[in-house]
């Protein structure tokens, strides 16, 4: 086990070294495997379940007490530097604006470099997401190049949002100075491993968000809405997902599983490893078992069975307004643990991004369950309004565990 100093003064000495069989990641010295999570709440649950490390996005208002619990933990920080994106309206052939960029993160890396939880700096996220400006790349070398002449202590790593064989040539040509090229996948991570080798990248790599298919990986239904796994159907991803990671010990120097927390995204409940009130989901239990090969003591209950009306998520459900639906459900916890069951009906959201921009969250539609029947396996209910909704359904343990489940359903005049 590799200890993080606590003194808080000495800063870390990180490099990626390469061997006889491939790459390895050196924390103070010591080989460092990245089970790690996107997110920076609930640290003494990460390390409680095996984690050690937590992924960052850009520079916070509270950035100097995040570094200093992670340290607490015994975790390290992937320092995300967020550079400014195409698709927000940053212009890469504004030479002032990326000059000021450069300086700003210049002082960052000064600030942050010596504190000891420092692992790796994250030169940015997803800069290729809807972009034309191929500038890009080479400004993205100025970071590096410049962090690398601040801070020799420090592998630099840019984060993708999938792969393609043409970025990676563009990145292995125009960006040198970049040490680790982390890459954000989810339905596609099974052929990363294969894909790093046959697109060419030389380098390690870092999975650096996994999780659930994404809502652009997903069927849907015939009024377009994204059909979301239940936390049962995720958890059997997050398994097969973590196996792929693993299956490449030659180069794949860790990874970032996402989200450790919650947020609407699409759905509340799309990519939170915790519900909106904190309580965990079924991939908890994967990630524990992978990370110290041991289930949790209470592992979350499994939807078995989920449907509005006797039709699942898949099948198009559209009823009339005012006609009566029912919902069913059956949960199996192996602990026995009683369930309590939370059902709501929620419209379908309206302000829905990519790239994981913040939304606006739906709230649930008040007045439509029958009396009493929102604490049962099975739920009545009835809605007025024609318009585009979902049925949640949130089956908790009362010990902190949740399944979580939604279907979407059109109501019409």
């Amino acid at each position: 086990m590799v200890l993080l100093s606590v003194s808080g003064s000495a800063g870390s000495h990180v490099e990626v070294i390469q061997t006889e069989t491939g790459y390895q990641l050196l924390y103070n010295g010591e080989p460092y495997f990245v089970k790690g999570a996107g997110g920076t709440v609930e640290m003494d649950v990460l390390k409680n379940y095996g984690g050690n490390s937590i992924r960052t996005w850009g520079v916070m208002d509270n950035t100097d007490e995040i570094l200093d619990e992670a340290l607490r933990h015994g975790l390290t920080v992937t320092f995300g530097i967020w550079m400014g994106q195409e698709r927000q309206g940053f212009d890469y052939s504004n030479k002032g604006a990326i000059e000021a960029q450069v300086e700003y993160f210049r002082s960052i890396v000064r600030k942050y470099k010596d504190h000891p939880a420092i692992l790796v700096w994250g030169v940015g996220n997803e800069v290729d997401l809807d972009y034309t400006n191929f500038d890009v790349w080479m400004y993205l070398e100025e970071l590096c190049k410049m962090i690398k002449e601040e801070d020799p202590n420090h592998p630099t790593m840019t984060v993708t949002a999938g792969l393609d064989v043409a970025e990676v040539k563009l990145i292995q040509k125009f960006v040198p100075s970049v040490d680790i090229l982390g890459v954000n996948t989810y339905g596609d991570i099974s052929y990363l491993p294969e894909a790093m080798r046959s697109y060419g990248w030389t380098k390690p790599y870092m999975v650096t968000e996994w999780g659930p298919y994404g809502w652009w990986e997903v069927e849907r239904t015939n009024w377009g809405a994204s059909i979301e796994q239940t936390s049962t159907s995720k958890a059997e991803t997050y398994d097969v997902s973590m196996k792929a990671i693993l299956s490449d010990p030659q180069n794949c120097l860790g990874s970032y599983v996402f989200l450790w927390g919650q947020k609407q995204e699409h759905t509340s409940t799309w990519f939170g490893l915790f519900t909106e009130d904190g309580q965990e989901t079924g991939a908890m239990d994967v990630l524990c078992k992978a990370w110290t090969g041991e289930l949790p003591e209470n592992t979350a209950p499994r939807m078995t069975v989920f449907s509005l009306d006797g039709k699942s998520a898949y099948d198009n459900i559209t009823v009339k307004s005012g006609q009566s639906m029912i919902g069913n459900a059956r949960v199996m916890d192996d602990q026995d643990d009683t369930i309590v069951y939370t059902w709501q009906v929620i419209p379908e959201s309206t302000d829905k991004k990519t790239g994981g921009d913040a939304e606006r969250a739906p709230k649930p539609v008040k007045g439509v369950f029958s009396r009493d029947s929102k604490l049962k396996d099975s739920v009545s209910f009835v809605v007025q309004e024609p318009g585009q909704y979902r049925l949640f359904l949130f089956a908790s343990d009362g010990k902190g565990k949740v399944a979580t489940g939604n279907i979407p359903f059109k109501v019409v005049e």
